[in-house]
């Protein structure tokens, strides 16, 4: 993910939104925001504005939607896990950068209540991984840092799980569109870093959900 850098935790509250109570399910949640020295110019916190920024909402919305996709919540049992993503150092590519931290810290996690027997099985169905795909001066472009993201013709954002199955496409013609080739060519070339993602998670992970 080049130069940036996200933290990623995983917080257990044992309770879940109004909507869910009285149906034994649990519910996985993500709060994202970009540190005011994450970027240049500073940016400035939500909280100073009295607000949640659109675009922190909309990434929120995509994490969240991504993290449950690979989750049975029926074994979370009246419990949520949040996710907060804070944005250290931003390089382009921060909200896919944040669903791949944030799936490790869930993982993490959801291994932990397993082990100390908090959920009846391991609810994690498979792996999940993000990344930016654009398109810049007609050529196509995998894992975009900020100059490339900034002057794409075409901004994408590809979540896939380990089945080559799509979970969510983010695509905008920023400055010329696009055909369908190119969006089947784009997202074959976002699977080839997706695949790689999944693979270091996977090793990272390999032992954690029966180790002490």
């Amino acid at each position: 993910m080049g130069d940036t850098r996200v933290l990623c935790t995983a917080m257990v509250e044992e309770k879940v939104p109004p909507f869910l109570k009285n149906t034994n399910q649990g519910w996985i949640s993500a709060e994202y925001s970009l540190l005011p020295g994450s970027t240049y110019p500073r940016t400035i916190r939500d909280i100073d504005k009295g607000r949640i920024e659109g675009r922190s909402q909309e990434i929120q919305r995509l994490i969240g939607r991504a993290l449950r996709g690979c989750v049975d919540l029926t074994a979370l049992q009246g419990t949520t896990i949040w996710i907060d993503t804070d944005v250290l150092q931003a390089d382009g590519g921060t909200r896919t950068a944040a669903i791949n931290g944030g799936f490790v810290s869930m993982y993490i996690a959801l291994a932990k209540l397993y082990r100390n027997g908090k959920l009846p099985y391991f609810p994690v169905k498979n792996f999940i991984g993000a990344v930016s795909v654009g398109i810049l001066n007609n050529e196509i472009l995998l894992d975009l840092d900020f100059n490339e993201d900034f002057d794409a013709q075409v901004d994408m954002n590809v979540v896939m799980n380990e089945n080559k199955k799509i979970i969510e496409i983010q695509g905008t013609a920023e400055k010329k569109d696009f055909n369908v080739e190119e969006l089947f060519k784009m997202v074959k070339i976002g699977w080839k870093g997706i695949g790689s993602i999944i693979d270091y998670e996977k090793e990272l992970l390999k032992n954690i959900v029966y180790s002490y």
